[in-house]
Parts: structure tokens; sequence; C-alpha cells
């Protein structure tokens, strides 16, 4: 059994030598040759494979690449992401600019809406005023005689009069009406009635 397995080890290595022997060296041979002619003949070996290997995909990963080749490329990378980070740095500061300019629209439409809120205001206690001014003239008309009115109520303007007689309580304005001359009491009670309609 041991002779078996010695004669299977032989044939094993055998093999392994025929092979050897048969392809590898003469292979081996045969592509010295060939670097030994194509260096007398000048071509660079070394460099055509490095060219043949940016043409062929799984050969870019086997051989090595140009270093200078590589520093061109990165290089001219670096240049590109510089260009675009300065394009995007330029649109951050205009879009910042954009932002200010917004910013300020709205404190000026806040300012204004302010200015506006402080105006209605006003207006509004003038009118509050005007209005008890107006109660006040209206009161002390009420107050007065019908025979003092009716003169002073005549020589106004016919709005004028017309404010006040319709915010004169009833009973004054009927003694009032009758202290003025017939004509002036038929046009005021006109103006009066076509008021109410």
């Amino acid at each position: 059994m041991a002779k078996v397995i010695e004669e299977e080890n032989k044939e094993k290595s055998g093999r392994f030598q025929r092979v050897v022997f048969i392809i590898f060296i003469p292979l081996l041979f045969a592509i010295t040759f060939a670097l030994v002619i194509m260096t007398v003949a000048g071509i660079n070996v070394f460099e055509k494979a490095q060219s043949l290997s940016s043409d062929i995909p799984f050969l870019a990963k086997v051989l090595p690449v140009n270093e200078t080749q590589d520093a061109d490329h990165i290089q001219e990378r670096m240049i590109s992401l510089q260009a675009l980070t300065e394009d995007q740095e330029a649109k951050i500061v205009q879009l910042q600019s954009e932002a200010d300019k917004k910013d300020s629209e709205n404190e000026q439409l806040q300012a204004t809406i302010q200015q506006q809120k402080e105006e209605l205001e006003e207006l509004r206690q003038i009118g509050e005023e005007n209005k008890r001014a107006f109660k006040e003239v209206v009161s002390t008309y009420e107050s007065m005689s019908a025979k003092s009115a009716a003169p002073v109520l005549m020589n106004m303007n016919d709005d004028e009069a017309m404010k006040i007689l319709s915010s004169i309580k009833p009973d004054t304005l009927a003694d009032i009406l009758e202290k003025m001359p017939p004509e002036d009491a038929a046009r005021y009670t006109e103006l009066l009635s076509t008021e109410e309609s």
C-alpha cells in the first residue's frame, strides 16, 4: 500500500514537472526574449502596457497608471471642485442678500402697518371727540330757548342746520320750527322728511 501511495505522489509530481518544463519555462523564455528584442528596437513595453491598461477596464486595476496622468487628473478635478465651490458660495451670498432685502421690506411693512394703526386710533379718537362735541352742541341748542335758537339755525348752511335739527329731541324741534318764519320752517321740514326717507 505504501508503494501505491508513493507511485501516486511520483505521478502527481511528474505531471507538475512536465507542465512546468513544457509550458511555463518556454513561456518565460519567450516573454524574456520578446522584452529584450522590443527594448533593443526602442519600444518601451511598460509605457505601452500603461496606455493599453487605461483602455481596457480590468487591466486598469491590475497595471499601475502613470503618476503624471493621475496628478493631472487630480488637479483638474480639484480645479473643477474649486470652481463649483466658488459658484455655490456666490449663490449663497446672493440668496443671503435676497433674504436680507426681504427682511428689510418686511420691517418696513411692519412699520407702515404700525403707523397706520396709530393713525386709525387717532382718527377714531378724533371721531369720538367730534361726536361728544356735536352732542354738546345739540344739548346746547336743546337748552336754548326756541326764540334764540331759530335765528341762529337759519343763518347756518343747510347741511349743518340739518345735522343739528335731526339730532334735537322732537319737542324742542317743534318749538324751534314754530319760532321760524313759515317759509324757513317749511323748507327745514321738507329737508328733514327727505333725510329720514
